[in-house]
């Protein structure tokens, strides 16, 4: 069996060979990250194990503390901020049960925007075809986990940031119920909607790891039936504007697992996302609180160029009174119990994570209103799980000719369950 160490070594080399261009990771630690791998060798010939992700190579969102350095969040604005005097909650959790921490991903400046892209430090070209883009905002990671730079990624997710990229670069991308997951030691962009999520290939990866971040014993997932089990399907709005092979990869999944005796039924929750949408409509609660972030430089006028996808936004939503942001907060609290309510009759919801697959890099430059469409349209369905706070999952569909994932969404604290339903349909689609 190849040691942890072997394995590092070939994942170094290629991205040594790649050094000039590297634009998936902004950051390597490869002396820590050989220590790493060493010591975990160490325990598995002494037959010794910190658990699952003990030797796992892990690559990390370039938002996450590592003690003795800034922490950049894809921006120029933090390459001289102050060292991070610790390394963030997950960090620590991760090199406890042994994880081997080889860098830091690139994303889009301040987590903020859908595409994947970063005017300073490059834009990774997607795991399937390099001329297409990542999705964003954990955009290196989706590539890393999609390529095998890394075995798993650690994203943040405030409205997709974490399965927008697994559904364009094909693998698996976890969201979990906010704040279960510690964010201490992350540069935040909204403390209402932020969450912390894996990327990995199996949905078993993403919850060993998301077991170890939220401070849990990491357990398998317990088989559980699919044959009666309740998926709610909830066809409108969030149906619009689907490519017609993402559609058809859906509606062939959907067909697979109703031969499981699964009960699937169509199910409406227009009227709330509606309802969300109109209490949203003057600012997001996200450019609300990202403003909140960094209102100062906002005000003084940022010292390094900001990308304009990033600073227009929070520019804008600076600007909205307090009450505005208030009300927006209430009544997302109502409409999220709301929610939870509707979704007590199923399982699961089940939709396309992403309508539409990545789009190329150029077309995204050269024309600013198919730009906007586009991120508007990646955002649409992810968003959902957290603005009404719940938890959500895409796995890669079989049978499309790029990448594009099925998301599975449950209730608020229903984690495990969704992780143990994802890894029974992940197995029934010929994944894991």
């Amino acid at each position: 069996m190849q040691s942890t160490r072997d394995h590092l070594e070939i994942i170094l080399a290629r991205l040594a060979a790649r050094a000039g261009e590297e634009r998936v990771f902004t950051k390597l630690y490869a002396e820590a990250a050989r220590a790493a791998a060493d010591a975990s060798d160490a325990r598995s010939r002494a037959g010794v194990t910190l658990g699952p992700l003990d030797g796992t190579i892990v690559s990390v969102k370039d938002l996450f503390d590592v003690a003795g350095e800034p922490t950049t969040a894809g921006s120029l604005m933090r390459k001289t901020a102050m060292p991070a005097s610790r390394d963030a909650a997950i960090i620590s959790r991760l090199r406890q049960a042994g994880a081997v921490i080889i860098g830091k991903t690139n994303m889009t400046e301040f987590a903020f925007t859908a595409i994947g892209d970063n005017m300073h430090y490059g834009t990774p070209g997607n795991a399937v075809d390099a001329s297409r883009i990542p999705g964003g905002s954990s955009s290196g990671a989706g590539v890393s986990v999609g390529e095998a730079t890394s075995e798993i990624s650690i994203g943040s997710d405030t409205g997709g940031s974490v399965r927008i990229p697994a559904s364009l670069n094909g693998v698996v991308g976890f969201k979990p119920t906010a704040r279960r997951v510690p964010l201490t030691g992350a540069f935040p962009l909204s403390g209402t909607l932020d969450s912390i999520g894996p990327l990995a290939r199996t949905v078993a990866q993403c919850a060993a790891a998301d077991a170890v971040m939220a401070g849990n014993v990491p357990a398998e997932l317990a088989p559980i039936p699919l044959s009666g089990l309740r998926i709610g399907i909830p066809r409108g709005i969030l149906f619009g504007e689907t490519e017609s092979g993402v559609t058809a990869a859906f509606e062939h999944c959907l067909g697979t697992i109703e031969q499981t005796g699964a009960r699937l039924a169509d199910m409406s929750i227009d009227d709330l996302l509606g309802e969300m949408r109109a209490a949203t409509k003057r600012g997001s609660i996200a450019a609300m609180e990202g403003a909140e972030i960094h209102a100062d430089w906002l005000a003084a006028g940022a010292p390094v160029p900001v990308d304009p996808h990033v600073s227009g936004p929070l520019s804008r939503a600076a600007a909205i009174p307090t009450p505005v942001y208030i009300r927006a907060l209430r009544r997302r609290a109502a409409l999220a119990a709301a929610m939870d309510e509707r979704l007590t009759s199923v399982d699961v919801l089940a939709l396309p994570t992403t309508p539409v697959t990545a789009p190329t890099i150029v077309s995204m430059a050269e024309n600013a209103e198919l730009r906007d469409h586009i991120e508007g349209l990646l955002l649409r369905n992810t968003q959902v799980a957290n603005q009404f706070d719940l938890c959500a999952i895409s796995l890669p569909m079989p049978g499309t000719a790029l990448p594009a994932g099925l998301m599975l969404v449950a209730r608020n604290g229903h984690d495990r369950r969704l992780l143990r339903i994802a890894a029974e349909i992940e197995s029934l689609l010929g994944g894991g």
